[in-house]
């Protein structure tokens, strides 16, 4: 197969995926070794921002994913903002917020931090795909330990943890 061929086969298939997929994932149905995937990937990403497309690729979460531009975002918002289901609602977020910081936690902490019961908003989180349970503290009872997903990387648009914003940025931006 021709690298032309072979990076119209990985676009289709991060078009079909809708998620972030591996490199590994690619070489296996691909056939095709990992310096030369990368290689292929690296030229798919670069053909897409020259063309400045609505569409980029871009890694996203240990792996490769179709996103939207970024400079279309103002009209992306309007059109999902019809969508409210996909919003979060504050105590979601605040929710997320400790349990991706703070991970692996059990829901008592979570509780500690937010001063309110948390049982409703950990349901949604998990029934979102957003959190899931990590295992269980060896403690009394052995509550369930909660930390983010792959999921939660790709709502956000994260490649890994380390892209979570310090303290130090959140003060920075916050001053500016």
């Amino acid at each position: 197969m021709e690298d032309k061929d072979k990076k119209n086969l990985l676009e289709a298939i991060l078009f079909l995926s809708g998620e972030s997929v591996a490199l590994s994932a690619l070489k296996d149905v691909t056939e095709t070794p990992e310096n030369e995937l990368k290689k292929l990937m690296d030229e798919l990403m670069s053909e897409y921002r020259e063309k400045n497309s609505g569409i980029l690729i871009s890694e996203i979460a240990n792996g490769y994913q179709m996103i939207t531009n970024p400079e279309y975002a103002p009209w992306l918002k309007k059109f999902r903002a019809k969508s409210a289901s996909s919003k979060l609602s504050a105590s979601a977020l605040e929710t997320l917020a400790i349990i991706a910081y703070k991970q692996p936690l059990i829901k008592a902490e979570i509780e500690q931090l937010r001063s309110v019961n948390s049982d409703g908003v950990v349901k949604t989180l998990l029934d979102r795909k957003l959190i899931k349970i990590m295992g269980r503290k060896e403690a009394p009872g052995r509550p369930l330990l909660y930390g983010t997903t792959k999921e939660f990387l790709q709502y956000f648009g994260l490649k890994d943890l380390t892209e979570l914003p310090t303290l130090r940025d959140i003060e920075r931006e916050e001053a500016a």
